[in-house]
């Protein structure tokens, strides 16, 4: 038979009750931003914002049931203040961390980054780590592994943040070839230069749009978004380096597009062939 009576068992009963209503209310607010909001980040967001404020919501109400006396819950926290600090250094970090990226918002899900030395599509922010769909590695130009890896939002304390699409999307890209010394490079240099025009041309308009953005808040001093051919001396030949802006996550795309277009350009000129190593193997007499 439960005492009613107890003033514990009544605290307890209003603790498991309060914790019942909160999360309840939450589930459903839940359930409807699923159905009222298309935008898959939002709704990601707006998601756990309700989780965040149910739960600081129940503990302010669990505290208030069982300790009534303000003063002995000042106390109280202080002395876990104190006690967390000393023996939970790392898990308070990450909380700090976490508070960073909620507040100076450094990075936000679906955002490409690169902390410490993993590099990742932001999936998740927990309260004690961030989620990242991980790029690089083993695999070239930025392309998926497949792999989640968890980091600690301790991390954001002991090293840059890199981040690929917040204020500014593009990245330089870059494509060498080297063609030999007998070549018309002027002439290779050209087509190059032609088709990094072309993969670039949809995006020059909105880079300067994003950069006056940019230039209101950090000092910026990019002028030229256009491609760029840079000519260097090889041992084997003459490197062309083609450099233009591209979408941050679609690098690998565009690589592979523009080097397709320039082997079917290149092969439809005689005076131009790519350079690679040989070796002279001469006899001793």
């Amino acid at each position: 038979m439960v005492d009613l009576a107890n003033p514990d068992i009544l605290k307890l009963i209003f603790s498991l009750g309060a914790i019942i209503i909160v999360y309840t209310v939450a589930l459903i607010l839940a359930a409807i931003v699923n159905n009222r909001v298309k935008d898959i980040r939002n709704r990601h967001n707006i998601r756990k914002g309700i989780i965040y404020f149910a739960t600081l919501l129940m503990l302010i109400a669990i505290i208030f049931i069982w300790f009534r006396n303000l003063k002995a819950i000042g106390v109280i926290l202080s002395v876990i203040g104190a006690g967390l600090v000393l023996a939970l250094q790392e898990v308070v970090l990450c909380i700090a961390g976490w508070a960073l990226i909620f507040i100076r918002r450094p990075f936000e899900t679906g955002d490409r980054i690169e902390i410490g030395s993993i590099k990742g599509d932001v999936i998740d922010i927990r309260l004690f780590e961030t989620s990242l769909l991980e790029i690089g590695n083993w695999v070239v130009d930025d392309q998926s592994t497949g792999r989640i890896v968890h980091v600690p939002n301790s991390a954001v304390f002991k090293g840059p943040v890199f981040n690929y699409n917040r204020g500014f999307e593009f990245i330089w890209n870059e494509v060498k070839i080297v063609v030999t010394f007998e070549s018309n490079w002027n002439k290779a240099k050209d087509i190059m230069f032609e088709l990094g025009e072309i993969e670039s041309k949809e995006l020059i308009g909105q880079v300067g749009s994003r950069i006056k953005q940019m230039a209101r808040r950090y000092m910026i001093y990019y002028e030229k978004f256009t491609p760029i051919v840079y000519t260097k001396i090889e041992d084997n030949g003459i490197q062309l380096s083609l450099r233009y802006l591209v979408d941050a996550k679609q690098r690998r795309v565009s690589t592979d597009r523009v080097s397709n277009k320039i082997l079917e350009e290149f092969g439809k000129h005689k005076d131009v062939s790519f350079a690679y190593p040989t070796y002279r193997i001469t006899g001793v007499k």
